[in-house]
Formats: C-alpha cells, structure tokens, sequence
C-alpha cells in the first residue's frame, strides 16, 4: 500500500521506516494491546519449561489467553512453533492462569477460562507467501499481523485473512505432530458456518434475516470487524458493538452498552444487566423476520457511535 499526504492539492510520499529491531515492535504492541488487539496486557518474556513467549495477554470477550510473537526472521515455522506454544500453555494451565493472578492483581479460577478460545497472534513486518499459505485453513487458532512504520509517526497493521475451508486436520500437517492432534482436541476455531449450520430445525428465514443484519452492521464503518465465537456472531472495533445469536424464532442482539446507556423509546431492549448470558453488554433484543430491522439497527448504531466517540 502506498501512503500520501495531501498538502494543498499535491499528495506528498509518506516513506516507510521500519523498525530496526524486533523489540521495538514488541514494545510498541506491548503498550498498545488493547487499542490494537482489545487484549489485556499480563506479562512480556514469559518462560514455561524451555520456551520463552514474548508476549501474554488475556481477552475478556472470549475468556482466553492469547500469546503474541514478534518475527523478523522468515525462515521460521508458523505452524510448528504456534502448536508448540499453544500445546505448551494447554499441558501448563495453573501456571498460565498464576500468571494472570499475580501481574493483574486476579482471581482467575481454571474453570474461569475458556481454554478452547486460546489462539496466538504473529506480528511481522512482512510474511512470506509461504508462511501466508501454511495458515490458510478455517481453523488454525493463529493470526498473522503485518505491521509498518511510516516518517511522521504513522503506524500501519494489516490483518492477513484465510480463505480456504479445507482443515487442517485433513492436511498431511496433522498427520506428522502430535502437538497439532492435540490442540486440535482441545483448542476450537469457530466459524459463521458453523454458527448457521448449528440447527438442522431453524428455518430458513432466520439466516436470511441474519445476513441483512450483517450487510447493514458492517455498513454502519470502515473499523468494524466481523468474529465468530463460540456461542455468539460479534461485530467489534476495538471492543464488541453487538453479539449476535441464532435462535429458531429470532436473531438475538447482545447490545454492548452499559445499563442507562441506551435510548430505546420503544422499550424493546431487555435489561439483562443481572442476569448470566453470552455476548458482552448489558441490553437484549430480539429481531424476528417479519419485523422491521430498522428500529433494531439504530439501538446497535447507538453502541457503534459510542464506541467511537
């Protein structure tokens, strides 16, 4: 991507200037996980038995640690040292959730964490196409984060997406490590097909009315990102604006505000401010096909705009 600046009307290059060395990165994202990524920061160079991680954080959405690498070097394996790590952290959990306990000031329990969310993210500031290929399945638990550095103190990330629904488990990857069958046991990649799939008795107008509420959430900015977790369809920037979930009567919208926040003058949101349910926020609505959407996309608008203010 070329990058300008418009001085009047002429466009002036923003030149590249990256990062002479690897800990620079890691200190930049280290002090930036939650901007960045919506993680919390626990603990930089966390060693566990013979490896060193570089980065341990923890996310509040999914319940889950997420370990983040930094990679000059683009010799090394993706897929064999994430499943080395991931199958390190799953065969050390009491020392992970310690971790956490002692440097956040914690109560985390083991049965507190989603252990099956865990997932790693690779920050480079350029991927080979054959690290690139190595993780285009549908549920490698990893992400890879290409990150650049401008004159003039702009920062660019790029997220590289998977394409391919083929699994890994059918790769000859599977078959050659152990620590990929056994993370792959406990460690799960959710997708929106398998979110849509779910009920072989939901009707078909349910997913209809899902993707409508997709194409117009997605609309509502640039910055919206689309996750499948393990119980809920969200859509977040830094933090979630709205869960979705698929009922067999209904879309449920898990609104991401605050008791007090929302403007509802129809009275159509639920409190659920005290009771137990997925989704993060405090506001429920349901949405069924034959009514109109308008009403409930500008509840969810609400919790974009608030966000971003």
């Amino acid at each position: 991507m070329k990058l300008f600046k418009i001085t009047g009307e002429q466009l002036e290059r923003i030149t590249p200037e990256p990062f002479p060395l690897e800990k620079d990165i890691q200190s930049l994202v280290e002090k930036n996980t939650q901007p960045l990524f919506g993680l919390e920061f626990v603990k930089s160079e966390l060693t566990v038995d013979k490896f060193r991680l570089d980065t341990l954080c923890y996310d509040t959405e999914s319940n889950a640690f997420v370990i983040i690498e930094y990679k000059k070097d683009k010799n090394f394996s993706v897929i064999d040292q994430g499943y080395t790590y991931l199958s390190l952290m799953l065969n050390n959990k009491a020392e992970f959730i310690l971790e956490y306990n002692e440097n956040m000031d914690g109560n985390l329990k083991r049965d507190d964490i989603d252990w099956s969310q865990s997932r790693i993210l690779f920050v480079s500031h350029r991927f080979t196409s054959y690290q690139k290929h190595s993780v285009n399945f549908k549920d490698v638990p990893f992400e890879l984060w290409e990150i650049q550095r401008y004159k003039g103190g702009v920062v660019g990330f790029l997220k590289h997406e998977a394409e391919s629904t083929e699994s890994i488990e059918t790769t000859s990857h599977s078959n050659s490590s152990s620590a990929i069958q056994s993370v792959s046991k406990q460690v799960k990649v959710y997708t929106e097909e398998y979110h849509l799939t779910s009920s072989k008795s939901r009707p078909p107008e349910i997913n209809e009315l899902y993707f409508k509420l997709k194409e117009r959430i997605m609309g509502l900015g640039e910055d919206i990102e689309f996750k499948a977790l393990a119980q809920t369809l969200q859509f977040k920037t830094t933090t979630s604006i709205v869960d979705l979930i698929l009922s067999n009567k209904a879309v449920l919208g898990i609104i991401n505000l605050k008791k007090g926040e929302l403007e509802d003058p129809r009275g159509i949101a639920e409190d659920i401010s005290e009771k137990g349910h997925w989704g993060n926020g405090e506001y429920r609505i349901y949405i069924k096909p034959e009514e109109d959407i308008e009403y409930p996309l500008y509840l969810i608008k609400q919790a974009y705009e608030r966000k971003e203010s």
